[in-house]
């Protein structure tokens, strides 16, 4: 198992400056990781410099970068924001490449009031199979995530609704478009996460491990105390010889300790997931509430603002 994070639980303090993608890259290696996560969000300026600032900072700890995330709008109702969204996200892409990433994640757009159902999976469909077509020459990949929210947004993703999700996926079965399938979405928002996953496999080219307190809203917790089905996600993805990048999205506001928690849990897991999961210790797993699992800390947790 290749294992990379996405310090969600860092943004704030990334982004602000007060933690540096240096420090990020230590930690990472110091925990045994085989590569960080970056959000373009990360990058002060969108310029080759600035990315090749970055990728020597994090090869200097000894790391690489699995995956860039970025957040496209294509199903903004306006034509000529959705022209500058794909140049944005064709930008990102070459950014992807200068700092080393093999994968960049995309999204669908917003759930902007003004698009209809019709129009949004049109202009998404075409803003990724395009973003595909301008960015085929690069060292990165695409992958095109059931997302949720980011706090860089107004709305939820339109594409949040799994069915919804699944038409694009299968608008854009023609272009080199992969999958980057994330575990809480999936549990939230989706009555049946591993019936979802099902019909996506065979375009998964990534993992975001992710968990969720609740059903209906997404609201992170320490992976593994909540209701995302991580062990029979791992053992449905063994048994099709999957092996792709696992991603952990770490979510918990635990600080350095949520991450090695967490990758600790996700290494434990993936190779117990070589075996079938008991049906009772699934169901149990299904339906066991909130109390049998550590709160976050006061403050921090489910009730900050996600910027993913």
């Amino acid at each position: 198992m290749k294992l990379s994070c996405l310090p969600v639980s860092f943004f704030p303090e990334i982004i602000c400056g007060h933690m540096s993608i240096a420090d990020w890259a230590r930690m990472g290696a110091e925990l045994g990781l085989e590569a960080i996560d970056l959000s373009i969000l990360f990058l002060p300026e969108r310029t080759v410099r600035c990315a090749t600032d970055i990728r020597r900072q994090v090869e200097d700890a000894g790391m690489r970068v699995a995956m860039l995330t970025s957040y496209p709008d294509f199903t903004h109702p306006q034509a000529s924001v959705r022209d500058r969204e794909l140049h944005l996200a064709v930008e990102a892409a070459a950014i992807a490449q200068e700092i080393g990433a093999d994968l960049l994640r995309v999204t669908a757009g917003q759930a902007h009031p003004e698009t209809g159902r019709r129009d949004g999976i049109r202009w998404a469909v075409e803003g990724l199979t395009r973003l595909v077509e301008q960015s085929d020459g690069l060292r990165v990949r695409p992958v095109y995530e059931n997302h949720a929210k980011p706090g860089a947004w107004d709305y939820t993703d339109f594409s949040q609704p799994p069915d919804i999700f699944l038409e694009i996926v299968r608008q854009t079965a023609d272009a080199n478009l992969g999958v980057n399938f994330d575990t809480g979405n999936a549990t939230a928002f989706c009555e049946d996460p591993l019936g979802l996953l099902e019909q996506v496999i065979g375009r998964v080219v990534s993992l975001h491990v992710a968990d969720t307190a609740v059903r209906g809203e997404l609201k992170p917790v320490l992976l593994g105390t909540g209701l995302a089905p991580l062990d029979r996600v791992f053992h449905r993805l063994q048994r099709a010889g999957w092996d792709g990048w696992v991603c952990m999205e770490e979510a918990s506001f635990r600080g350095r300790q949520g991450v090695e928690d967490s990758a600790r849990y996700v290494r434990e897991t993936w190779a117990h997931s070589a075996t079938p999961v008991a049906p009772g210790l699934a169901a149990r797993r299904e339906t066991r509430g909130l109390a049998d699992h550590p709160r976050p800390e006061s403050g921090k947790g489910s009730g900050g603002i996600r910027t993913d």
